[in-house]
């Protein structure tokens, strides 16, 4: 009698293949859907990413236009004042007018020079935070998307 049990057990006859195809097609579908949801997210991920880049390159094309016409200003500027200083002491008549010319001009340039360091530093720091941005966005999106799932 034990060998019966045995033989209905391992017996051919006991697999309906209707049942072991419609699991093996339920299979096949989960992994169809899981992959093309994986698909999904990574694309949306790689278009997200490429977006990131080219606001970062915009943004840091557009600053280091706005730093070199910052430059350019300050050195204009400072050409400028030294033009006009250079006519200044070609009137120059006596020794004491000379270094009263100079001492106002280097005082003129120190105070120049400051406020261009100023200025430069504040677009560098625009600049920066604008460079920045998408990335930090990005992190942040990323972020709240970790927290969600």
């Amino acid at each position: 009698m034990a060998t019966k049990k045995t033989d209905d057990v391992f017996s051919i006859a006991s697999i309906d293949p209707a049942k072991l195809s419609e699991s093996f097609r339920d299979f096949a579908e989960k992994g169809a859907a899981q992959t093309k949801e994986a698909y999904a997210k990574m694309k949306e991920a790689a278009e997200d990413a490429t977006k990131t880049v080219e606001a970062t390159l915009e943004n840091a094309q557009a600053g280091s236009v706005e730093l070199g016409l910052k430059a350019i200003e300050a050195l204009r500027t400072n050409a400028e004042n030294s033009l006009s200083h250079m006519e200044a002491l070609l009137g120059v008549k006596s020794v004491s007018e000379l270094f009263e010319l100079q001492t106002a001009f280097l005082r003129k340039q120190a105070e120049v020079v400051v406020e261009q360091a100023k200025s430069l530093q504040e677009t560098s720091k625009k600049v920066a935070e604008k460079v920045a941005a998408p990335g930090k966005s990005a992190a942040e999106k990323a972020t709240k998307s970790f927290k969600t799932v």
